[in-house]
């Protein structure tokens, strides 16, 4: 093991363990459950968890995927949760390194791993989880920059040169602005057209997080990525089996797996974009 790769480990270790608290985030609180109490219990017997039950991947495959008392399947989510959010975590360290935006983005990361699946699993996006992100990634915004160029080039031609802390946080609360309020009236659109409601106010509250982390133009790339992902997926299944026909499909989740990615990759691929367009 070389000095290098240590970091790697230690942040992987904590991912797994993290994980394993996100899992119990993404069953109680869309249940309105507490998530400190009671212990990890089997949800079909009810029976508590020992402690070398409930390590990180390594007890699930010691069972075999199975509660030790009633010997029912234990969901292959939770494993699968576990590993991405060390996955993510040691990503996140790659890109940004053992920085403040390290701590920043890994956040907004774990944030977002728990509304993807609790709106893949029961569709619901919980404010609870989207306001205490959204007032984490206002209040980081003070101390971690964000960097919002449609914005700085608004206030540069309007002759106003706000110095950080003060920028990052107009920022970012212009693009919590932009992302709730653009699938706020987009939503509002679709009612009054096919008297429907086409968006949930959770897919709102969703992108109003999202942009308080990344701004304005990240915000969009998330949207259109978000929509992309969820068209490619969506339309062929909606058309090849009659399954899917009246599925109700989770757009917060697909609107949460972009934002994952742009959190990691969103400045490389718009920088790109800009480049390719001769803006740059």
């Amino acid at each position: 093991m070389t000095p290098l790769s240590i970091p790697y480990l230690i942040v992987g270790v904590f991912g797994l363990i993290l994980g394993s608290f996100l899992n119990v985030c993404i069953r109680r609180i869309p249940q309105r459950e507490s998530i400190v109490t009671p212990r990890s219990h089997c949800p079909r017997c009810g029976r508590l968890i020992r402690w070398f039950d409930n390590i990180p991947v390594l007890s699930y495959l010691l069972l075999g995927g199975r509660c030790r008392n009633c010997h029912e399947r234990i969901s292959l989510l939770y494993p699968l949760v576990e590993i991405m959010t060390a996955a993510l975590l040691m990503a996140t360290l790659a890109r940004y390194g053992l920085s403040p935006e390290f701590i920043k983005y890994s956040t907004l990361e774990m944030l977002l791993l728990i509304l993807v699946f609790t709106d893949f699993q029961a569709r619901r996006i919980p404010h609870a989880v989207t306001l205490l992100g959204t007032g984490i990634g206002l209040l980081l915004s003070l101390f971690i920059p964000v960097n919002d160029r449609p914005l700085e080039w608004v206030l540069a031609r309007l002759g106003f040169f706000v110095e950080s802390p003060a920028s990052s946080l107009l920022e970012a609360v212009s693009g919590a602005i932009f992302g709730g309020g653009f699938f706020y009236l987009v939503g509002e659109a679709f009612y009054r057209l096919r008297h429907k409601e086409g968006l949930g106010f959770g897919d709102v509250m969703l992108m109003m997080m999202v942009g308080s982390y990344l701004g304005i133009s990240l915000t969009l790339l998330t949207i259109l990525l978000g929509s992309l992902l969820g068209t490619l997926i969506a339309v062929p299944l909606h058309l090849g089996s009659r399954r899917f026909r009246d599925y109700e499909w989770p757009y917060g989740s697909f609107l949460g797996a972009a934002a994952i990615y742009v959190s990691l990759g969103g400045t490389a691929l718009l920088n790109a974009y800009l480049r390719w367009a001769g803006l740059q």
